[in-house]
């Protein structure tokens, strides 16, 4: 079963009004040659996301919360639920982000709750896994991301293809520094080895999406490696054309999944 390449663009903290929404106006435009060939998605603060979704309407471009707090309502002060998510347009949300992890705390428990929420929502979950340069430095690359995973595989496996993986090594995010292509490779094959262990339909069909200093002009060779079947992508999403290259370089990869 075919895998489509999906570029996704983290905005992080920036482009929280209008100029979000000329943004992703911006990126519809530069974009438009892979429509239908290749997902686009971007990822605004919450401020913008109901203007975003109004923006687009109708384009090949979706939209992703960039988090989501998992009870549906109540006395939350300042959180975002998955249906809020819904209602503001958004198809998408990231999750288990390591500056999420790193800055707030979040632990693999609450991953897997979130990642539990959106499905249950009907909002696509990209769930972020990834190590710290100490980490990959010691040898426990695979130890701590197979550890991710675990709180998010079970959840992964109640919708096969619903939900993404995004390998992000946390020393790539940033940084400008960029895992190698086979750096990359070999990390996307062990979580769909692993992924195998649940379930061979689990793996043939999740998209596993490269993240970490992704830019136009490295994006060809990670693009082309058998098991990344995308991008997130974050400081390069900030600028329409570039990020409508790293589309682009999917489209053109050649890379039959």
């Amino acid at each position: 079963m075919a895998r489509k390449y999906l570029i996704a663009g983290n905005w992080k903290l920036n482009n929280g009004g209008l100029k979000g929404v000329e943004l992703a106006a911006a990126v519809v435009q530069a974009s438009k040659e892979v429509a239908g060939l290749v997902e686009v998605v971007v990822s605004p603060p919450f401020t913008a996301l109901a203007a975003v979704s109004a923006e687009l309407e109708g384009s090949h471009v979706e939209v992703a919360g960039q988090n989501l707090y998992p009870k549906d309502s109540g006395a939350f002060t300042g959180e975002i639920s998955a249906p809020m998510l819904d209602e503001s347009g958004a198809k998408w949300v990231i999750i288990g982000h390591s500056e999420r992890r790193q800055y707030f705390g979040e632990t693999d428990e609450q991953v897997g709750a979130k990642v539990a929420a959106a499905t249950a929502a009907g909002i696509k979950p990209i769930a972020c896994v990834g190590e710290t340069l100490a980490e990959r430095e010691a040898g426990n690359t695979m130890t701590v991301v197979f550890r991710q995973l675990e709180s998010i595989v079970p959840e992964l496996n109640k919708k096969p293809g619903f939900g993404v993986i995004a390998y992000e090594p946390v020393w790539a995010i940033g940084t400008g520094k960029v895992a190698t292509n086979e750096q990359a490779q070999e990390v996307h094959a062990a979580i769909r080895e692993q992924l195998k262990k649940t379930s061979a339909e689990l793996a043939e069909v999740t998209r596993i999406l490269y993240g970490g200093s992704v830019k136009a002009d490295n994006a060809a060779g990670l693009l082309a490696c058998a098991d990344i079947d995308g991008a997130l992508v974050g400081g390069a999403a900030l600028d329409a054309a570039g990020f409508a290259q790293i589309a682009k370089a999917a489209k053109a990869s050649g890379h039959d999944n």
